[in-house]
């Protein structure tokens, strides 16, 4: 796609002696599932980061390079305002019902010191709970549109590649509107206390902070702190969040598997993490997964 041959060689052994040497350092993590024929990739994401982030390293860039098919968790192309506001319509609101009305009155007393109650109260407790979580990032300066799914997805498009994904943002909407009732409250009144106390993992630059520990490849981090904590306090959540969907996607691409060629994955960096995330599973299905980055 553009590339020399002698690029394109110099990018194959660069990614070849990445594979032989075992895990690099202080870089998001990057796994390969293997067999005979066939390489996937697995890379896990930030969907929003500091513009000032720098977080590509050669070994991801080769194997960009040399991936015939780039995977997103979703398509971003279908990202625009007018069809977001949609979705958040159709899963998303709950005018009978509001907030107000769902939620007990300490957690509703602290929601309204966070946010214009009259704002969000026509919301379901998943919509609005996501909207929480993400204002502080923003609040701290990271960017959707300068996130990793953001980044890859348009240089893949540059270079041509073939572009999948495994859900439509509207997929990912039904996921949120099928939780039950005291999940979805669950998954806002975590935020609501967490806004309250401050994060244990923020995206401030500073030690312990998520984005630093996702720049490192620090699963030992994340997971317990995140995915654990999921896990352990909302099983519900967890289970549509990442249990589902990781299962849903490790069938996908153990069927990617009995082609042949070099595809490489993106999706969020919590979905790769502990015994139920993506290198475990296909592991589990036979396939020979290594760390690479």
């Amino acid at each position: 796609m553009g590339f020399v041959r002698r690029a394109a060689l110099a990018a194959t052994a660069l990614v070849s002696a990445l594979c032989m040497a075992g895990v690099a350092a202080a870089a998001p993590a990057l796994w390969v599932v293997r067999d005979a024929d066939s390489e996937i990739y697995l890379f896990g994401t930030l969907h929003a980061l500091d513009p000032a982030t720098r977080w590509r390293t050669p070994a991801y860039d080769a194997v960009l390079a040399r991936a015939d098919t780039v995977w997103f968790e979703a398509d971003l192309d279908t990202a625009d305002p007018q069809s977001i506001a949609g979705i958040v319509d159709r899963y998303g609101v709950d005018a009978a019902r509001p907030l107000s009305r769902k939620l007990p009155a300490a957690d509703l007393a602290a929601l309204q010191r966070h946010v214009d109650l009259s704002r969000i109260d026509h919301l379901r407790p998943w919509a609005a709970a996501l909207m929480l979580s993400v204002q502080p990032m923003l609040g701290r300066g990271a960017r959707v549109e300068a996130g990793a799914d953001f980044t890859v997805t348009r240089d893949a498009r540059e270079r041509a590649k073939r572009v999948r994904a495994f859900e439509t943002l509207e997929d990912q909407a039904r996921l949120f509107a099928s939780l039950s009732e005291p999940a979805e409250i669950r998954y806002l009144t975590d935020v609501i206390r967490q806004r309250g106390q401050g994060p244990r993992l923020t995206l401030r630059r500073h030690h312990g902070s998520l984005e630093q520990a996702w720049a490192a490849g620090d699963l030992a981090r994340l997971g317990p702190a995140l995915v654990g904590q999921l896990r352990d306090e909302n099983p519900g959540l967890y289970d549509a969040l990442l249990k589902r969907r990781n299962l849903q996607w490790a069938d996908q691409l153990a069927a990617e598997m009995a082609g042949a060629g070099v595809e490489l994955v993106n999706v969020g960096a919590l979905h790769m993490v502990g015994d139920e995330g993506l290198p475990a599973l296909l592991a589990a299905r036979g396939f020979q997964v290594t760390r690479v980055q």
